[in-house]
């Protein structure tokens, strides 16, 4: 299974995603959710038994790129 935290997606940005975890709300908020999602994609994964529908796997696929987009603009912008 892939990794998807996101300092293995940014590794060029580790220490400033360790930086924006702890001083800006902004990003912690994007940070979170997106460790969320991608936490629960990994639950369904994992399972021996899915509990989702593939509709609803691929919904939070789709949610976790775009919250990494969104977290990779923001790095670069500050």
């Amino acid at each position: 299974m892939e990794n998807h935290n996101l300092t293995h997606e940014f590794p060029e940005y580790e220490d400033r995603i360790n930086v924006l975890k702890l001083n800006d709300n902004d990003f912690k908020k994007m940070y979170v959710n997106y460790e969320e999602v991608n936490a629960l994609i990994q639950h369904y994964e994992e399972g021996e038994q899915n509990h989702t529908t593939d509709e609803h796997l691929t919904d939070l696929r789709k949610k976790r790129v775009h919250l990494k987009d969104n977290l990779y603009s923001y790095l670069r912008q500050n």
